[in-house]
Order: structure tokens, then C-alpha cells, then sequence
């Protein structure tokens, strides 16, 4: 099928490609299929939910565990079922992204993530009770912290290796 969306102008949809949200995402229970389309530039991590419902419709998606390497949450044995999940290399998790005009500020949603079984084309948005994530996670900032983090363990790393090559002689 072919849409005609307002960013993307017409895309061509197929039937296997349309995720159903049974439930809606909050605040816009009633769009119930989308389409997710991916970033043409590699180096981009940012995704597009497109609501298949209402052209007009897009929410900006990120993979949390690329700025949140320790993100982690439980899903209710309701939420495994009605997603029809079987093997864990099924489930794709996303965090809504809001962009601001400064983009140094931009956050994501890790408060609420969009689990979708990627074999079935079902998707859900959850609520975790963990008071550890936000709404409004500073992405740039979880970054910098991976940074800083991979920067402090190579150069640890290179300290251990020369006083071990040191002690060599």
C-alpha cells in the first residue's frame, strides 16, 4: 500500500511492515498501526514511527541501550503473552525522542519504551515503576558519560600495560 505522510511525502508500505499497537501509544490510544522507518545515514541512530492512521502522526524513536548501555526492565508475563513473544532475539525496544530547538537538550522516554515483537509486527508501550529513568533522559549527556567512561578504562588500561611491560625489564 502507498501513504502519503507529511515528512516522508509517499512511501510504499508493505502489508509484513505494519506494526499494530493494540492499545494505542498514550496520549494517542485511538492511531493503532505505524510503520517504523529507519535512517538512511548509518552514523544516525534516530528512528521514525510512522502512524499509518494519521499521516500527520511521527514520533522520533532511539534504541536506549545506545546512550544507556545498562537500561534494563522486566516485562510482565501479560505484556510476553500479548505480544506473542517466544525467543528473546524477538523483541526490538525503543524510547520516544523529543528534539528541541537546542539539540544539545534532546531526551528520551525511558520511563515509558515501546517493546515490539519483531517476528509478530505487535507492539506495546509499557510503564516501568523505576524511579532510576525519566521521561526526559538527557541523551547527549548519557553519551558523554560512555565517553568519559571508555576514555578512563583505556587509559587505566594503558597505565596496567606499561607498568606491566616495565616490570618486564
Amino acid at each position: 500500500m502507498q501513504i502519503e505522510t507529511k515528512n516522508f511525502g509517499a512511501i510504499e508500505v508493505q502489508e509484513d511492515q505494519v506494526l499494530t499497537f493494540a492499545q494505542g501509544l498514550y496520549a494517542f490510544e485511538e492511531k493503532k498501526r505505524y510503520v517504523l522507518l529507519e535512517n538512511e545515514d548509518p552514523e544516525n541512530p534516530l528512528w521514525w514511527l510512522q502512524s499509518l492512521d494519521d499521516p500527520n502522526l511521527v514520533f522520533v524513536l532511539i534504541n536506549p541501550f545506545l546512550f544507556k548501555p545498562d537500561y534494563e526492565f522486566d516485562l510482565s508475563d501479560e505484556d510476553v503473552e500479548e505480544l506473542g513473544i517466544q525467543k528473546l532475539e524477538e523483541v526490538v525496544v525503543f524510547s520516544l525522542v523529543v528534539i528541541p530547538d537546542d539539540i544539545k537538550k534532546m531526551t528520551a522516554n525511558l520511563l515509558a519504551p515501546l517493546i515490539i515483537n519483531a517476528t509478530t509486527k505487535k507492539g506495546k508501550q509499557i510503564v516501568l515503576l523505576n524511579k532510576n529513568y525519566s521521561t526526559k533522559h538527557l541523551i547527549l549527556e548519557e553519551l558523554q558519560k560512555i565517553k568519559k567512561g571508555e576514555k578512563q578504562k583505556s587509559i587505566k588500561e594503558g597505565s596496567s600495560y606499561v607498568s606491566s611491560d616495565q616490570k618486564k625489564e
